[in-house]
């Protein structure tokens, strides 16, 4: 859980949580619509080996199979969040059960370079994505 990316903690939970492949899932869904996703990385196909590890494509497939919510909706451990980190980077965090020290924000569990970590982050950078799949 220590290494890889923000998506990639979303991978395993997915994994762990509900044996579903998120990963699987994302690379049928982007070879049976890829003019559906992003263009930003200048392929002409899907790659198995990468295209799950890339948070718009996250926020296309959750879109595509009807996970996304409002932004304003109340957040539910087990949802997704897409932020933006570093004013350009996009990443994704898991709502997790426990709150913030002060009781008004959800922790979320995601990774932004120190491993897998239960942070109070949800409101530390904006968001760009509510998302709520349970395949």
């Amino acid at each position: 859980m220590e290494r890889g990316v923000c998506s990639d903690v979303v991978i395993r939970a997915y994994r762990r949580a509900f044996q579903h492949d998120l990963q699987v899932a994302v690379h049928r869904d982007m070879k049976r619509t890829f003019s559906a996703y992003p263009k930003n990385w200048g392929l002409n196909a899907p790659d198995r080996n990468i295209d799950h590890r890339r948070v718009p494509n996250l926020q296309v497939f959750l879109a595509r199979h009807g996970a996304r919510l409002k932004t304003a909706d109340a957040f539910q451990p087990g949802d997704l969040v897409t932020q933006t980190v570093a004013q350009r980077l996009p990443h994704i965090a898991i709502v997790s059960d426990r709150r913030s020290a002060d009781g008004q924000r959800y922790l979320v569990i995601h990774n932004i370079g120190a491993g897998a970590v239960e942070e109070d982050t949800l409101s530390a950078f904006p968001i760009t994505g509510h998302y709520r799949y349970f395949p």
